[in-house]
């Protein structure tokens, strides 16, 4: 009993300190106009409707020249930008210079494909990057105002191997503030919109990819996952994404850095509008450590086991589950079921109640040598002194702080947190860890959702800040997710599911993600929908 009023009593005040933030956001905040263009134009260039793979086969038989890919995507990122802001800086003249030069060692070739297939399977291909990746000749500020003119002189190791494997940067696109909100908006590049619904966030940190891939304006994009930053923006914009068992993708050149135990919990991975797309890209940015996740193994969805978790539980920081996300999960067993032979076990996690507390708990941990994640007031004094919350909020709420309402309601939940770790939650997190594992094995994948709800309206998650608890207790259990989209609701938003596998086992999620692509319908242009 006494555990529970504790933990009652944590909730309160922290939806307390958030319902408070988020009624001085309402009134200080101006008003933000209404969209006068409710919907994307449709997309019209069939190319924009092929898959990278697709598109590299047809590049590298010269059914279309890199050129042409490269161009007919700038000219959809001018069509559809405007709306959406998601792409913040872009690099088109000198991508348009190097699909030429991919032309031309193409004509050299005199149609040996296979000579170019392995070596670079994605030739010519576009590829929009998330901004906190370093790309060389490109900003990398997450949206902080002191990073401004910042510009990147190295690759990041993911980005580096792409473009090895002949993908193309087109742009960077929109981050939330330091990456650690799951709306994608700071005062550096403005706010990004949902193409399904101008007036709904399209997720972060990783929003402005989720955005632009799903406006059709690229094909594939660069995402990094430390609490549902690549999943969240999937689901919300009805695209694939995949959060790569941890350690397997190099995670350098990021900004912001690790700091503390973070490193073990963030990953990074692909973000797709089509699933066949996920393997090809997992095995390039992997790198030398491909190896590991057996991905040449060949999956038999009948031989998988399957098991289904409908909600975490009924835990007190998070807002139900959707009825419309329960019938969704329910259908896709019901078809798991019928096509495949298989029976799905719903199954019961008590730890998942706590998913919020484990993940807050476990982001604050030290590294092995005892060192602590840097405070997130010094992350966003960027190269200057710490930023004071309390100083900033009144700052803000005359309009000249240069911070968003997220990253100051962070940083003053940080001045709340306990100086020493919950002995329970950690305890929590362990036998949880020890379920899921003997759970899913080396054959075994989980349903469970996505998000409670489908994308929120702009600013709405101040006051429901810890839902991203169905995301984020994935990376603490350090386990490869694969974000798929299940078609639409009434409203023309998108559906979704997370499909999660044991350690190591990312090829068992990926197959998943082909099977449920194919039964509902995979991505849906925004412009039609």
């Amino acid at each position: 009993m006494a555990l529970s009023r504790l933990e009652k009593a944590q909730a309160w005040l922290l939806r307390a300190v958030m319902g408070v933030l988020f009624a001085l956001f309402r009134l200080f905040s101006p008003r933000r106009p209404a969209e006068s263009v409710k919907k994307l134009p449709p997309v019209r260039s069939p190319l924009l409707l092929a898959s990278a793979t697709e598109l590299a086969r047809k590049i590298r038989r010269r059914e279309v020249s890199s050129v042409e890919v490269v161009q007919t995507f700038i000219d959809r990122i001018q069509e559809v930008n405007p709306l959406i802001n998601a792409v913040v800086k872009d690099r088109f003249s000198a991508a348009l210079q190097e699909a030429a030069q991919v032309d031309k060692l193409i004509e050299e070739e005199n149609g040996e494909e296979e000579a170019l297939e392995d070596p670079m399977p994605l030739l010519g291909v576009p590829l929009s990057v998330k901004e906190s990746f370093a790309v060389q000749g490109m900003p990398n500020t997450t949206g902080l105002i002191s990073r401004q003119g910042l510009v990147s002189t190295v690759d990041a190791p993911p980005v580096a191997l792409l473009k090895r494997a002949g993908a193309i940067p087109l742009c960077v696109t929109n981050t939330s503030e330091l990456c650690m909100w799951f709306e994608s908006h700071n005062h550096l590049y403005g706010i990004t919109n949902n193409p399904y619904d101008l007036e709904r966030i399209p997720g972060g940190s990783s929003g402005g990819e989720g955005s632009i891939l799903a406006a059709a304006g690229a094909v594939i994009g660069i995402g990094s996952d430390i609490g549902g930053s690549i999943r969240m923006p999937c689901f919300f914009n009805g695209i694939f994404g995949h959060k790569t068992t941890q350690g397997v993708i190099a995670n350098e050149n990021q900004h912001p850095p690790t700091s503390g135990s973070q490193g073990d919990y963030i990953s990074v991975g692909p973000m797709c509008r089509y699933a066949e797309d996920l393997l090809p890209m997992l095995w390039i940015m992997a790198g030398p450590k491909a190896d590991m996740l057996s991905l040449n193994t060949k999956v038999d969805l009948k031989k998988v086991r399957f098991f289904s978790v409908p909600h975490d539980g009924g835990s007190v920081m998070t807002q139900p589950v959707s009825k419309e996300l329960l019938q969704i999960q329910r259908k896709v067993v019901q078809r798991l079921e019928a096509d495949l032979g298989v029976t799905v076990q719903q199954v019961h996690l008590s730890g998942l109640r706590y998913g919020y507390q484990i993940w807050d708990t476990f982001m604050g941990l030290p590294d092995k040598e005892g060192r602590f994640p840097w405070p997130f007031v010094e992350l966003m004094g960027g190269p200057g002194k710490p930023v004071k919350p309390l100083w900033e909020l009144l700052k803000w709420m005359t309009g000249r702080s240069d911070h968003t309402m997220a990253a100051i309601g962070l940083a003053l939940i940080e001045m709340f947190r306990a100086p020493q770790p919950s002995r329970f939650l950690i305890q929590q997190k362990q036998q949880l860890q020890k379920e899921v594992d003997q759970l899913l094995g080396t054959n075994g994948v989980l349903l469970y959702p996505s998000h409670p709800r489908v994308a929120p309206k702009h600013h709405h998650p101040l006051f429901r800040p810890f839902d991203l608890a169905y995301t984020g207790v994935m990376n603490i259990l350090r386990l490869p997710v694969t974000q798929c989209p299940l078609g639409l609701n009434a409203e023309g938003l998108p559906l979704g599911v997370q499909v999660v596998a044991g350690k190591l086992q990312d090829h068992l999620s990926l197959a998943v993600a082909l099977y449920l692509e194919k039964t509902f319908g995979g991505w849906r242009d925004p412009g039609a929908a």
